[in-house]
């Protein structure tokens, strides 16, 4: 977690441009510069920062920006940014609220380029800031109060202005009417003053910046629509004095604040995958220490080698290993495996992960960037972060698109002012709230982080958002074979004995020595009779193992020192028999009489491997495998999960060749892999994942890194990102059908006001919905 400084920085980062109470102007501003200098403290930068590896001296910050609401406001913080002296490169993403900031330690510190966002009036914190939450929950609960009092107050104005809809011409008295026009008067006071407080401030603050928001020409709809409901209540007799509006006011207010909180609650939600997986540490943690008793400390202090207890219900702090203690853990967000793990002695656990049922202690290994939790938060960071070329697309036409709104309501009131000034003005308010463009801005980041999110509980982390457009134009999927359709252990597939003796017999001699080595073999045979539940009645004493031959000892029964065996376990040489014929992977057994047994091994399948391979195909996708290994191995591993065309002894040029060929025939194509092999090709593919525990090179030049064992995650990683371009081209479509629609509509005065403000909110909550439906965790549908 973050070190205590952001909290002493909180109030500063928060609100900017805020005086403390009591204290003055120039107080404060001395807290503030002090506050920010102590983020140039670059022991403190590796807490919301990490370093450039291919641009020495460059720092890479995540921070949220808080006080946005729009397209249009992230490429105003993008222009602030872009504008100190050192920013190297700026994403701020109007979907995630997030912003990536690349800049030079030599050049700039952290506090200017964060005075630089304050200036242009928002503010900045870490992005793993302890108090983040509970800020966006102040915030959330502040809308729901306004939306509220709106609701209230809207309820009580409709109330004052039914009597003036249907009364007939005698009915309603003058002294009546001018009655119920004041009382909706004093009830709109609290909804312009408290309600719409938010609208008003952020449109202030472009006047300021002499820019562009969502917000100005919103506000600039509600203080008309109030000031000339406001003329004709204190002059009914006036040019405004015909009607007012103070029921379309409160009625339009309510409607946007009941869409922002939505859109608020369900924002939360779709990034609550990346916030859940940011957060997970704890802030502290039990160490040992020399004298044997334990002290908290902070996570940050912990050193590769300490020793550190984990009670029941924390997060493991490091990647180690355990050394007391049996217990379960939860990997869920990590590898996307769904059940409790088993650990003990020995095991290893990995930082991020829960400890559920016991205390334990363990060693560790790994801190900071080094852990693979810092590796799937760097890589939800970057993803959190980046523009879809779509969205980037959206953000560019915002400006030109809200001034043209400003100018489309200037010219609609002065068209109709030469015949009813009134509805001259209202015209202009119904032009200025319906063609706000929230729905157009969120249409594909919306969709985009849901996806994300989505595939984030499932094992499954996106380094670049855009690459779900790739992803949905893909036709082709190449396959590696080993670690990717196979697991890196192999497993043991039949045995051969001598007349006289049984497998287990045999199995459990083989145990004897097998289990003094780590060799790939050897291991598959301890995993073989430990499934079995076999008996170990034999020990091997005088155990020798040689490189790339076999283990040899001296065996002999438990309690019968007598009944004692020279064994050797290893290949048909060391063994002295006959190599056997075919190309299967064969160990053998024997002692001084001659051969006892062969084991047969092969590679081990991943189990929804077949299944992963027919919904691809199912899907309308060529799979191909490629291999580095021999031909019949690479072959034989085709034909059992279904793919028709398989190549052995591929080289990495080869891989890429095949590649090139490929796409040169006009195919999309993804590439799986996890190996240094795999590097050239997966940078060379239009998409590609990275399997399992893929090598750094693999991990790097990936778009997808798959943390969890199933394979059948790409899958469904294909199929959801077709769903996830098919809404938002759905979104898109939406977004311009409505204003195809209601501008001309409110230009010609046929959308009244509070109409023009139902139809803004509920544009852009059907966009949210719409892509809400992608983080539904059911199985991934395929789309036909």
């Amino acid at each position: 977690m973050l070190p205590t400084i952001f909290g002493d920085a909180e109030s500063v980062l928060r609100q900017p441009g805020t005086k403390p109470p009591g204290s003055d102007t120039m107080a404060h501003g001395q807290e503030a510069a002090a506050s920010l200098a102590l983020l140039d403290d670059e022991q403190e930068w590796a807490a919301f920062s990490r370093q450039v590896a291919s641009q020495p001296g460059q720092w890479e910050s995540n921070v949220l920006i808080e006080g946005m609401h729009c397209a249009a406001c992230a490429l105003t913080i993008e222009d602030a940014l872009k504008a100190v002296p050192g920013v190297r490169n700026v994403e701020v993403s109007a979907g995630s609220h997030r912003a990536k900031v690349v800049w030079e330690a030599a050049a700039v510190a952290p506090s200017a380029w964060m005075r630089a966002v304050q200036a242009a009036g928002y503010s900045a914190v870490p992005a793993n800031d302890v108090f983040a939450r509970e800020r966006r929950l102040a915030e959330s609960r502040k809308a729901l109060w306004r939306m509220m009092v709106a609701g209230l107050c809207m309820m009580q104005v409709m109330m004052y202005a039914y009597p003036a809809y249907v009364a007939q011409p005698g009915d309603l008295s003058a002294e009546m009417e001018q009655l119920l026009r004041w009382a909706s008067w004093v009830l709109t006071l609290p909804v312009i003053l408290f309600s719409c407080g938010p609208f008003f401030s952020n449109a202030w603050r472009d006047v300021l910046h002499r820019r562009v928001s969502m917000d100005l020409p919103v506000a600039l709809g509600m203080l008309i629509t109030f000031v000339v409901s406001s003329a004709g209540t204190f002059d009914p007799t006036g040019v405004f004095g015909h009607e007012v509006f103070f029921d379309s006011l409160t009625m339009f207010v309510f409607f946007l604040l009941a869409g922002r909180w939505l859109e608020l609650r369900l924002r939360d939600r779709t990034a609550g995958a990346l916030e859940a997986l940011m957060n997970r540490l704890p802030d502290s943690v039990l160490r040992l220490k020399p004298d044997g008793q334990f002290e908290r400390v902070p996570v940050r202090r912990l050193q590769s080698g300490d020793v550190i207890r984990v009670l029941p219900g924390e997060a493991f702090p490091a990647d180690g290993v355990l050394l007391l203690g049996h217990t379960s853990v939860d990997e869920a967000l990590l590898t996307g495996e769904s059940r409790p793990l088993s650990r003990q002695v020995g095991d290893e656990v990995i930082s991020g992960s829960h400890n559920l049922s016991a205390t334990v202690q363990m060693r560790v290994d790994r801190v900071g960037a080094q852990t693979r939790f810092a590796q799937m938060v760097n890589l939800m960071e970057s993803a959190s972060t980046s523009k879809p070329k779509l969205a980037r697309l959206a953000d560019t036409i915002a400006k030109p698109f809200l001034i043209g709104v400003l100018i489309a309501a200037g010219v609609a009131c002065a068209y109709w002012w030469q015949t009813d000034p009134e509805r001259a003005l209202m015209v202009a308010v119904s032009v200025l709230i319906v063609t706000c463009p929230c729905a157009l801005s969120l249409a594909t980041p919306a969709a985009m982080l849901s996806a994300a999110g989505t595939l984030a509980r499932r094992g499954v982390l996106v380094r670049r958002l855009d690459a779900f457009e790739s992803l949905a134009a893909v036709d082709t999927v190449l396959f590696d074979k080993t670690g990717t359709l196979t697991r890196d252990a192999m497993v043991l597939n039949d045995i051969q004995v001598r007349q006289g003796l049984t497998q287990p017999e045999v199995l459990a001699m083989a145990l004897a020595l097998a289990q003094h080595s780590l060799h790939p073999v050897s291991k598959a045979i301890v995993v073989a009779a430990r499934s079995a539940a076999m008996p170990n009645h034999w020990r091997a004493e005088q155990v020798t193992e040689l490189a790339g031959q076999g283990i040899r000892a001296s065996v002999s029964l438990a309690g019968d020192a007598d009944a004692t065996k020279d064994l050797r376990l290893g290949s048909a040489s060391f063994c002295g028999v006959a190599q056997a014929d075919g190309n299967a992977l064969q160990v053998h057994l024997s002692d001084a009489q001659g051969w006892l047994a062969s084991f047969e091994l092969q590679e081990d399948i991943r189990p929804d491997a077949q299944d992963t391979v027919s919904a691809l195909q199912r899907a309308g996708i060529k799979v191909y495998l490629l291999s580095g290994d021999a031909s019949d191995a690479a072959q034989w591993v085709a034909e059992t999960v279904g793919i028709a065309k398989a190549r052995g002894q591929c080289s990495p040029q080869d891989k890429l060749d095949f590649l090139r060929e490929s796409q040169l025939q006009g195919h999309k194509v993804a590439v799986v892999g996890d190996g240094l092999n795999d590097g050239p090709v997966l940078a060379g593919a239009h998409v590609s994942f990275a399997f399992g525990q893929a090598v750094p090179l693999a991990q790097a030049q990936a778009d997808f890194l798959v943390s969890g064992s199933r394979l059948a995650n790409v899958a469904e990683a294909l199929l959801l990102s077709r769903r996830t371009l098919k809404i938002v081209r759905q979104n898109l479509a939406w977004a311009a059908i409505y204003n195809a629609i209601c501008v001309p509509l409110a230009v010609f005065g046929l959308l009244p006001a509070w109409l023009a403000g139902l139809g803004m909110a509920s544009s852009s909550l059907l966009v949210v919905l719409n892509a809400l439906r992608l983080s539904r965790d059911s199985q991934v549908e395929q789309d036909t």
